[in-house]
């Protein structure tokens, strides 16, 4: 079986090597289907979820004060799909376990013999207790430290998954409507087809956090999708990180970490949590330079294969995470932007990723959504 993508994270970050450099394994390919063209709801909403009409956007920006991954903008014409309006939930993603038996890949044991084939030649073994089950957790310093060097917040914790989502000693008791963390692309994927839905394309997520009272999801020039005011009002609209980053998280904005799914307002569309709280996996691959081919192509079509230079094997597959989460800040990365996007290896889960489900105007079959 393949080993977790957060056991090799933390063999490289053991290594020094902590400035998010992965040593990664393919994930399998799903098909995701487009829903027809439409910009009226086709029926009554599924439960939770809300329509997200046909329409055209700027997807990503000329902003020079953006990352260099999301720009050029160039126009992308969205079909018309389902969105749940808030991520997955700890309650939800309960009910597929107990239904299934599924097994998070935090959960799985690692076998060493078939994780060193996808490593280079020569790795050293990981001490044993790097190979057991378990995943990363953000650990805050009780210092300031260098913001180039992962390993001062992220450690490696034997025992971390859904059910504690911060190691053995912590839980989730008390938390239905927390965001379900520590789940990786796959996990994500399988809870998908169990509840016969699937992951929203990047174009999709992004014209989606694009919605706005009294624009739909036409609006393509505020820096957040509420404005250009981080708080209007002296308002926060989304759980990001408050205080110095990464030493304390101060919770002015009400939490110090994940917050309940509902707990900050709503988009245009209805959707919560488009912006902070935890990242989302979305179905399409990471290409550093997808928006730069869109615009030479005048066409945007999601990436067949995973490119990023700033990797140790720049064509390592990973997944597009968005939203940005309880651990962004201005002075860091400030990925609560619509346009922000980063590239997560797609068996790789955390404490501050989850996800969201879309479906098409027709619901799956049953053998379609099975895991």
């Amino acid at each position: 079986m393949k080993a977790p993508g957060l056991i090799v994270l933390a063999i490289v970050l053991a290594a020094g090597a902590a400035a998010g450099v992965l040593l990664l394994l393919p994930a399998p390919l799903s098909e995701f289907p487009k829903s027809p063209r439409s910009a009226s709801p086709p029926g009554q909403a599924p439960p939770g979820m809300v329509w997200i009409p046909t329409g055209e956007f700027t997807m990503g920006t000329d902003d020079p004060r953006s990352m260099p991954n999301e720009r050029p903008a160039h126009r992308v014409k969205v079909d018309g799909f389902w969105l749940d309006t808030h991520v997955v939930t700890n309650a939800e993603f309960r009910a597929f376990v107990n239904a299934t038996g599924y097994l998070t890949t935090a959960e799985r044991p690692v076998d060493w013999e078939e994780m060193k084939k996808e490593l280079p030649p020569g790795t050293p073994k990981p001490a044993d207790e790097m190979l057991q089950p378990g995943s990363l957790v953000f650990t805050p310093p009780d210092h300031a430290v260098p913001l180039d060097d992962l390993s001062a917040w992220w450690a490696w914790t034997t025992g971390a998954s859904w059910r504690h989502p911060s190691g053995p000693g912590s839980t989730i008791d008390g938390k239905d409507d927390y965001p379900v963390v520590q789940v990786s692309w796959d996990d994500a994927v399988a809870y998908a087809k169990w509840a016969g839905k699937r992951l929203p394309t990047e174009a999709e997520w992004e014209y989606a956090a694009r919605g706005k009272e009294g624009r739909g999801g036409t609006n393509t020039n505020t820096r957040y999708w509420w404005g250009d005011d981080f708080k209007p009002g002296g308002k926060f609209m989304c759980n990001t990180f408050t205080g110095p980053f990464p030493v304390n998280d101060t919770a002015e904005d009400g939490y110090a970490g994940t917050s309940p799914v509902n707990a900050f307002p709503a988009n245009g569309f209805g959707l919560h949590d488009m912006a902070g709280n935890v990242w989302q996996w979305t179905a399409d691959l990471f290409r550093a330079d997808i928006h730069a081919i869109a615009k030479e192509k005048m066409c945007y079509t999601a990436p067949a294969d995973s490119w990023d230079p700033g990797r140790a094997m720049p064509n390592a597959a990973q997944r597009v995470t968005k939203g940005g989460s309880f651990l962004c800040q201005d002075t860091y990365c400030e990925s609560y932007r619509p346009i922000a996007r980063r590239g997560t290896p797609p068996d790789t889960g955390s404490s501050h990723v989850g996800f969201r489900c879309a479906m098409n105007a027709t619901r799956q079959t049953a053998a379609e959504r099975q895991p």
